[in-house]
């Protein structure tokens, strides 16, 4: 199993520099080559069946939220383990409860965090410096010990950093301490999924054993 809290400082930051000069919220990942890519989804805690799920409740749920909001707002969608994250800005709370209803609605969504703002949409600035946080604590978690960092998921909203994951709630604490140490973070609001040491283990136990095959 790959010690992602070993991986040395300079990769972990072209990599993740990189992905925030191409893109905004949401892309690091298409910076990282194919193999890599590989990889990550080989150690990722979620089941191969949950992963695959959450990219199409991903694509469904940006097309919904886009038809009930169009360019009155700006909503970003994020899934993880079938739990649904709904952060952005939306008109009205008419506007944000169709949002939600429309996401929750999509089969193999779990739950619904709705974090939406009644606000008009942000600007590019806002939306980039939202990037470049999220670029920064993902470094943070690379260089942070006792945290897989890809075990975590990092979305950032006007400088409010939301973390998901399948994480012990030892690790969930050791993010958000990590996560609010970082520049330009306004808040850390914690959506994880937690388990227990003895899951982590069996967890870390399994893909070691995979990987010796």
């Amino acid at each position: 199993m790959i010690n992602w809290t070993r991986v040395t400082r300079p990769l972990a930051t072209v990599l993740l520099c990189g992905a925030v000069v191409i893109s905004l919220q949401g892309c690091i990942e298409m910076a990282v080559g194919t193999a890599v890519v590989g990889t990550l989804a080989a150690t990722d805690r979620r089941t191969f069946g949950a992963q695959t799920e959450d990219k199409e409740i991903l694509v469904k749920g940006e097309a919904r939220a886009h038809n009930v909001v169009g360019d009155a707002g700006h909503v970003n969608v994020t899934s993880f383990n079938r739990k649904v994250l709904i952060t952005g800005e939306v008109r009205d709370q008419a506007m944000k409860a169709a949002v939600e209803r429309e996401v929750g609605s999509i089969e193999g969504v779990h739950s619904v965090v709705n974090e939406l703002e009644i606000a008009g949409p942000s600007s590019f600035t806002s939306r980039s410096n939202d990037s470049l946080i999220t670029g920064k604590v993902k470094a943070s978690f690379v260089d942070a010990k006792d945290i897989y960092a890809n075990s975590i998921k990092v979305v950032t909203e006007r400088g409010i950093v939301y973390l998901m994951g399948r994480v012990t709630p030892r690790e969930g604490r050791v993010a958000a301490d990590v996560a609010a140490g970082v520049s330009g973070v306004y808040k850390v609001v914690k959506v994880f999924d937690y388990i227990t040491e003895d899951d982590l283990r069996q967890m870390t136990t399994a893909s070691e054993d995979q990987n010796r095959k």
